[in-house]
C-alpha cells in the first residue's frame, strides 16, 4: 500500500472473501488464529478494524518487531485512548497498573533494574534444583493413579509452587493464589468465574502487602526481600503500591504463561507420537525444541500499543492516539522468517520467535519460564511416557485473542511409582561455562583435535556417544561440535574441528584462537544422536562426520555388539582419527578415500544388512541424502539415525573475526572504564562488572541486550537493527557487537 492511502480505505481493503472486519476475538480467529492471521497477511498485512472501538492490526514479523521496539512512537503506558483500563491489550479491561510492562522508558527502567538481577541465567540456574524437586513432588501426587488433568494437576500447580516459593510466599498460599491467576486468563469476560478470579486477585493484593511489610521488618533469602530492599536511582525506597504492582506482575507472568505453553505442547505431542518418541529417545533435543514450542504455541498471543505521533507502518498511516495490535502469534508464523511455519520442527532454530516479546519490554522471566517448562516436560516424558489425552475432554480458553491455552487436558497413562522429593538428574553445563584448552594436535590434514577441561580440573558432566557441545566464540558466533574422546575421561572433552576456508568464519576463528590456556564459553553436553540398543550396527562416516561415529564404535566394541564401519573422505590424508578408528574396529572398518575408491556402493552396503541392524550415519549433506533415499527404497527408514552438520544460521552476520581489535568501554551510570580484548565479547566483559544485565539468545537475534550508545561508533553484528538504526548508532546489541574505534560509552 502507498503511504497516501488513508485509514478509511485500509479498513475496506480486506480479503475479498472476508465477510467481516478483522477481529482477533472472533469465533473464526479463535478456531484457528494462525490461519486467520495468514489470510490477512497475504492480502492486507497492515489494516484497520472497526471492532472494539477501532484499531490497527499487523501480521508480519518485521512490523511487529519494529513497533514493539519503538517505545517513543508506540507507547505501552495507559492513556484515555481506547477507553479506560489495561493499555497493553485490545479491548482494554479492568485491572491494577502493571509495572514495568505498562510503563515506557525511562520510567520502566527503574523497575527492570529492580527485577532483572533476580532472573538472569545464573540466578535461574541456582533455582533449578528447587524447580526439579517441585516437579517430582507434583507428579508424585497423581502418578500412581494412572489418570490426571494435566492442567489442574501439573501445569498449573508446578509454576505456581515454583514462582511463589521463589518469591517467598508460604506454602498455604500457593494453591489459593494460583487459582485466581488461571481464572482471569481462562474465564470469559463477565462470567461468574471471572468474578471469582477478580475476588481472588483482591486476596493476592492483600497478601502481597502483608509480605512486603513482613520482609521490610525481617528480610529473608527470597525474591520479595530482594525487591523490598531495592532502591530507586535517587536512593530512596520504592513505594508499597509500586512493589505490589511489580510482585503481582511476577506472579501473573510466572504462573499462567508457563501453564499455557506446557499444556499446548503436551496436547501437540499426544497428537504427534513420533515427535514424542524422538524427545524420549533423545532428551537433550528438548533444549532446542523448547524454542520451537514457544514459537508455535505462544502463551501471549498479542499485545497492544498506543500511537504517540503520526507515523506509518507497512505503508499504512497511523495517527496519534490510534491503538495498534501487535500479535506475537502472527509474527511467529510469518513464512518470511520461519519457513513452513505451520509445521512444528523439533530441530528448527526458532530463536527469532517473539513469544517473549522484543525490545525494552521483553519478558524478564524468560529463563525461569524455560526452566519450569523443561522440568515439567522431563517429568512427563520420563514418568508418563505413554500418556494419552482424552480429546473429547479438552477445554480451550474461551478466547485466544490475548492469551491461548487449555483450561482442561484430561489424560490417562500407565501408573508408575512415586519418585520422592530427591528426584533429579545429573546437571549439564546449562549456562555458558568457561572451559580451558589443554591440548591441540593435528588429527589429519585440515582437522585439529582440541581438548577442553574445567580451569580447576574438576570433573566435567558425563556424556554418551552421539553427544555434542555448544561453543561460543569470542566473536559471538555459536558452533556445535561432537564429542569424540573417551566418555570415561571425566576431566577432558575432545572435539574435532575442520578448517573450512570457504565457511562462515567459525572454524577459522576457533583454530586461530585454540591454544593451550585459551578459554571458551561452553554449554552441554546435549545428545540428539543417541546410540540405541540394537543386535548389530552399521556406522557410516563421511569427513568430519567421523567424530560422533568414533565414540559410537568404541561403545559398540565395549558392549561386544557386532558392527561394521564405512568411513569415506576426500583423500586418505584428510581422514581424521583413522588410526584410532582402526585400532578399535580392526577388520570391521572399511576406509574409502574418494580419490582411491570412489563413493560407497550404497545398494550393496545397505541391501545386505542383517535384520534389525541399526544404521548410523554422519557426514556431508549429499551423502546423508543419498543414504536416506536408499534406505527409503529398501524400507529401512525406521532403522536409520542421522546427525547433520550445518554451516550455521543462514542469517548470521558475516564478518572477519581476525579483524577484532581491543577497545575500551565506559559505563556511564555504573562508572569505570573496562577493556574489551580482541578475544573476548563485549557482553562478557560488561557482565563481570554489571549485575542483572539483561540478555538471552547471545546471537544478536532477540534484542534482549539492546543498549544505548552515548558515544563512540558501534560495529553491528546483529540481525535486529534496521539499516537506519545501524547508521544512527544510538543503540547496539552488546552480545555480538563491538566498537569500530577505540572507545564506546554505554548507558549502563
Amino acid at each position: 500500500m502507498s503511504a497516501d492511502i488513508d485509514s478509511a480505505f485500509v479498513e475496506q481493503h480486506l480479503p475479498s472473501d472476508e465477510p467481516a472486519a478483522f477481529d482477533h476475538h472472533s469465533d473464526e480467529a479463535n478456531a484457528d488464529p494462525v490461519a486467520y492471521y495468514a489470510r490477512f497477511r497475504e492480502s492486507c498485512p497492515v489494516g484497520r478494524s472497526a471492532a472494539h472501538g477501532g484499531f490497527h492490526y499487523t501480521t508480519r514479523h518485521a512490523d511487529v518487531a519494529r513497533i514493539a521496539r519503538d517505545d517513543a512512537t508506540f507507547s505501552s503506558a495507559r492513556s484515555e485512548h481506547g477507553g479506560e483500563g489495561v493499555g497493553i491489550v485490545i479491548p482494554k479491561g479492568p485491572g491494577l497498573e502493571q509495572y514495568p510492562i505498562e510503563l515506557d522508558p525511562p520510567r520502566a527502567i527503574e523497575y527492570r533494574k529492580l527485577i532483572n538481577p533476580l532472573l538472569t541465567p545464573e540466578a535461574v540456574e541456582r533455582l533449578v534444583p528447587m524447580i526439579e524437586r517441585h516437579a517430582a513432588r507434583v507428579v508424585d501426587e497423581f502418578v500412581e493413579h494412572g489418570s490426571c488433568d494435566l492442567v489442574r494437576d501439573l501445569t498449573n500447580p508446578l509454576p505456581a509452587a515454583v514462582t511463589l516459593d521463589w518469591l517467598g510466599f508460604p506454602e498455604e498460599d500457593w494453591a489459593r493464589l494460583a487459582g485466581p491467576v488461571h481464572d482471569i486468563f481462562a474465564a470469559p469476560a463477565g462470567s461468574e468465574r471471572a468474578a471469582r478470579g477478580a475476588a481472588g486477585l483482591a486476596y493476592m493484593d492483600r497478601r502481597i502487602r502483608e509480605l512486603i511489610a513482613e520482609r521490610r521488618s525481617a528480610p529473608r533469602a527470597d525474591a520479595v526481600s530482594a525487591v523490598v530492599a531495592g532502591r530507586t536511582s535517587a536512593g530512596g525506597e520504592f513505594g508499597e503500591d509500586e512493589l505490589v504492582s511489580v510482585i503481582g506482575l511476577l506472579i501473573a507472568g510466572g504462573v499462567d504463561t508457563t501453564t499455557s505453553l506446557t499444556g499446548s505442547t503436551l496436547v501437540h505431542l499426544a497428537r504427534h507420537p513420533e515427535q514424542r518418541r524422538r524427545l524420549i529417545d533423545s532428551p537433550d533435543l528438548l533444549d532446542g525444541a523448547t524454542e520451537e514450542f514457544l514459537r508455535a504455541f505462544a502463551p501471549s498471543q498479542s499485545m497492544a500499543r498506543t500511537v504517540t505521533e503520526d507515523t506509518e507502518v507497512g505503508g499504512c498511516p497511523m495517527r496519534a492516539g490510534d491503538r495498534v495490535l501487535i500479535p506475537w502469534v502472527a509474527a511467529n508464523h510469518d513464512p518470511a522468517v520461519f519457513p513452513e511455519p505451520d509445521r512444528v520442527r523439533l530441530d528448527r532454530d526458532a530463536s527469532r520467535h517473539l513469544s517473549f516479546g522484543i525490545g525494552s519490554h521483553r519478558c524478564a522471566g524468560a529463563h525461569l519460564a524455560r526452566a519450569m517448562f523443561r522440568a515439567m516436560m522431563t517429568q512427563v516424558l520420563t514418568r508418563l511416557p505413554d500418556y494419552r489425552v482424552i480429546e473429547e475432554g479438552l477445554v480451550p480458553y474461551p478466547t485466544r485473542g490475548n492469551q491461548s491455552g487449555w483450561d482442561a487436558v484430561p489424560a490417562v497413562f500407565t501408573p508408575g511409582p512415586r519418585a520422592g522429593a530427591a528426584a533429579g538428574r545429573a546437571r549439564a553445563l546449562t549456562t555458558p561455562t568457561a572451559l580451558r584448552v589443554t591440548e591441540v594436535r593435528a588429527a589429519s590434514e585440515g582437522v585439529v583435535a582440541v581438548d577442553l577441561a574445567l580451569p580447576d580440573g574438576a570433573d566435567l558432566p558425563s556424556w554418551r556417544p552421539g553427544a555434542h557441545i555448544e561453543l561460543r566464540l569470542p566473536s559471538g558466533r555459536l558452533r556445535h561440535y561432537s564429542l569424540c574422546g573417551e566418555p570415561a575421561d571425566a576431566a577432558t572433552w575432545r572435539i574435532g574441528v575442520l578448517h573450512e576456508p570457504a565457511g562462515r568464519g567459525g572454524s577459522a576463528e576457533l583454530l586461530e584462537l585454540a591454544r593451550p590456556g585459551a578459554t571458551f564459553a561452553v554449554r552441554g553436553p546435549r545428545n540428539h544422536f543417541s546410540l540405541v540398543d540394537a543386535p548389530s550396527y552399521l556406522f557410516v562416516a563421511g569427513g568430519i562426520g567421523v567424530t560422533p561415529i568414533l565414540a559410537m564404535v568404541r561403545e559398540a566394541a565395549a558392549r561386544g555388539t557386532p558392527f561394521s564401519v564405512v568411513y569415506g573422505g576426500r583423500t586418505r590424508a584428510t581422514m581424521a582419527f583413522a588410526d584410532e578408528l582402526t585400532a578399535v574396529a580392526g577388520d570391521a572398518l572399511t576406509l574409502l578415500p574418494q580419490d582411491e575408491a570412489g563413493l560407497p556402493d550404497l545398494p550393496r552396503l545397505l541391501g545386505g544388512l542383517d535384520r534389525d541392524t541399526a544404521v548410523y550415519a554422519c557426514g556431508p549433506a549429499p551423502m546423508l541424502a543419498a543414504i536416506e533415499r536408499e534406505c527409503a527404497r529398501l524400507g529401512l527408514t525406521g532403522r536409520l539415525h542421522l546427525e547433520r552438520f550445518t554451516a550455521g544460521d543462514d542469517l548470521e552476520t558475516a564478518f572477519d573475526s581476525a579483524a577484532n581489535r581491543p577497545f575500551e568501554v565506559r559505563l556511564a551510570r555504573t562508572g569505570g572504564t573496562l577493556t574489551v580484548p580482541a578475544d573476548r565479547r563485549l557482553i562478557e566483559v560488561v557482565r563481570d562488572a554489571v549485575s542483572g544485565l539483561s540478555y538471552d539468545c547471545e546471537k544478536g537475534y532477540c534484542g534482549a541486550c539492546e543498549t544505548r550508545v552515548l558515544a563512540g561508533t558501534p560495529e553491528h553484528r546483529d540481525s535486529v537493527l534496521s539499516e537506519e538504526e545501524r547508521e544512527a548508532g544510538r543503540t547496539m546489541m552488546i552480545c555480538v557487537g563491538r566498537c569500530q574505534g577505540d572507545r564506546l560509552v554505554l548507558d549502563l
